[in-house]
């Protein structure tokens, strides 16, 4: 009962949708049809005088202006493809039991299968409609297989027919954190909604509001003024219509999912509710994954390859820690869905890359600065050469302000980049060259105030100075690495089918994080320094924490206690607490370091 009223609202909703479009055919044809009445009856003398003759030239002008217009603005409408959310598709005969799986779920539940699968690099599943004439185009180099991925395949050509079904998008962290039986629960009520989706009306009014959204895209894009001027009436128009069938669109939708969601009801209720349990998990786990390991790779220019191999350790590590997920890890002894795909280690890969552009922004295709790493290779790779790098640029920015490089005669190259010089300047002991542009009375105090307003916390003239100096440096690596970036990249690299359909120039399109601010840019370079004194010195080693990103082990050991000392010299000027830890583990902050 519940199937029928979801489906009957959803109906109604979208036959509203459709008599907003039939309401805006009929204002266009409105001039039309009265010049027509006019000019029959100045033909057969019923409408007859000295002033009609001008009033049916008038209208008639205006008439045939309006159709113009309405002419115009139906093929803005139908020639602007719609958005296609970037995937990689997955073709059927490199996961043949997962389609499996998908058409028996759709049997079950009655409904039309969905005409294609693909992955998301993220943590949702839904369907997507790539059934317009525009998603069939040529791509610009005829190739069916990405290069390197194989058995991932793009959309058809226009010599095929687009599919009748929408898409089933699913998100790849499902595939490898889930069990396949959890997967079909989720899935469940997802295809259940391909049955509204065939409906006529509802695919028509999905058809004429995707247009608008298209349509909207087309007339916003930066062009030349004439093309401005008739693109901007265009867009007034496309945009009054879209506003009036907006509502009607959003309790379409609704309708659409309350029907697939009771339809679903009688498939795996049971498993359903541990399988939502999962997805919670998946994103926790997910989003720790991206921000604190894979994040820190995309700033060093590689991309770790496996990320939803990831998730597995990551959200393993994250039962282990949580007592309210201990029962999680039990089900690591059935069966993963990933099973379901022929080779997940190249859908993991390229569901990687995907990832790494979505959300960085980077490039299509491997390179010498854009390179893959292992997870077995990222301590050494990404770890240790992040840290390096981080220390080199707070010594530069040492350099800048004019601190001294001497560290007192205990050092066997005082002239060298040592933690000694860090500590000394940020203490209130540091010693100064004469004339020192980094004496705090040489500070310009706009950018420590700022610094200040912004991270609050005690005032710290040396800090201040040091993190506004390490935030331009910063600046400027990052706009010279989006300069390098923006050279079209080649189609042999793409991951997806559909990479022409979504600009490649607003990447990344979901930024994981806001810009650092003064006081963690300097921690980050602080810790930076303090770990490559620890594994010049004292025999550490940079090690890989599935939650928390790049970790200092030390004695096999990741340390966990640095973070506060590190504050309290940079906020407070106080190195004590930092000397001591130094101390007992035996770390020479006087020894220079190597840098990269």
């Amino acid at each position: 009962m519940g199937v029928e009223v979801g489906a009957q609202a959803a109906r109604s909703r979208a036959l509203a949708v459709l008599r907003v479009r039939s309401r805006a055919l009929a204002v266009a044809l409105l001039p039309a049809a009265v010049a027509v009445v006019l000019l029959v009856g100045g033909s057969t003398g019923h409408i007859d005088g000295p002033g009609w003759a001008v009033t049916r030239w008038v209208v008639s002008g205006f008439a045939l202006f309006v159709l113009l217009a309405a002419a115009g603005i139906a093929l803005v409408v139908a020639r602007s493809r719609p958005a296609v959310s970037p995937t990689v598709t997955i073709a059927e005969e490199s996961a043949p039991d997962l389609y499996r799986m998908v058409r028996d779920l759709a049997d079950r539940l009655e409904v039309p299968a969905p005409s294609a699968i693909a992955l998301t690099p993220d943590c949702d599943s839904w369907l997507e409609d790539r059934t317009h004439r525009a998603h069939g185009t040529p791509r610009p180099e005829a190739r069916d297989e990405i290069e390197g991925v194989p058995g991932v395949r793009g959309l058809p050509s226009a010599h095929r027919r687009p599919p009748a079904a929408p898409v089933l998008v699913i998100g790849s962290p499902f595939l490898w954190w889930m069990r396949v039986g959890e997967l079909r629960a989720v899935l469940a009520p997802v295809v259940a909604g391909t049955g509204p989706s065939a409906h006529p009306d509802i695919a028509a009014a999905r058809r004429f509001v995707r247009g608008l959204d298209a349509a909207v895209a087309v007339t916003s894009a930066p062009r030349g003024p004439l093309s401005r001027t008739v693109l901007g009436g265009v867009g007034w128009v496309v945009r009054l219509l879209l506003r009036s069938c907006r509502v009607h669109a959003a309790e379409m939708e609704r309708g659409v999912a309350a029907a697939a969601a009771e339809r679903a009801q009688a498939v795996d209720y049971g498993l359903r509710i541990v399988a939502q349990e999962q997805v919670g998990l998946a994103y926790a786990g997910w989003d720790r994954l991206l921000t604190r390991v894979a994040l820190p790779a995309w700033r060093m220019g590689r991309w770790p390859s496996r990320l939803d191999a990831g998730v597995v350790a990551a959200l393993t590590e994250l039962s282990r820690r949580d007592r309210l997920a201990e029962g999680f890890a039990s089900r690591l002894g059935e069966r993963p869905a990933c099973d379901l795909l022929e080779e997940p280690g190249a859908i993991d890969e390229a569901a990687s890359l995907l990832a790494a552009r979505l959300f960085h922004g980077g490039p299509a295709e491997t390179g010498p600065d854009w390179a893959p790493v292992d997870w077995d290779e990222y301590p050494d790779e990404v770890v240790d050469r992040k840290w390096r790098t981080d220390a080199a640029r707070l010594h530069r920015v040492l350099d800048a302000l004019g601190v001294s490089r001497s560290s007192g005669a205990g050092a066997s190259d005082p002239e060298g980049p040592t933690l000694a010089r860090v500590m000394d300047h940020l203490s209130d002991g540091e010693p100064r060259e004469s004339g020192d542009p980094g004496d705090p009375a040489l500070v310009e105090r706009p950018e420590t105030a700022a610094y200040e307003d912004e991270d609050g916390g005690p005032e710290n003239e040396r800090s201040s100075a040091l993190a506004a100096g390490l935030s331009a440096e910063v600046a400027r690596e990052e706009a010279a690495v989006s300069a390098g970036a923006a050279a079209p990249s080649g189609a042999a690299g793409q991951v997806g089918p559909d990479m022409p359909l979504w600009d490649d120039g607003s990447l990344p399109l979901f930024p994981l994080q806001p810009p650092r601010t003064g006081r963690e840019l300097l921690a980050d370079h602080v810790t930076a320094m303090v770990c490559c004194a620890a594994m010049d010195t004292a025999g550490a080693a940079p090690g890989l924490d599935w939650l928390d990103g790049p970790s200092l082990l030390l004695n096999g050991e990741r340390s966990v206690d640095l973070g506060p000392r590190v504050l309290s010299l940079i906020e407070e000027g106080d190195p004590a607490p930092l000397r001591t830890w130094l101390l007992h583990l035996g770390i020479r902050p006087e020894k220079p370091v190597r840098l990269i």
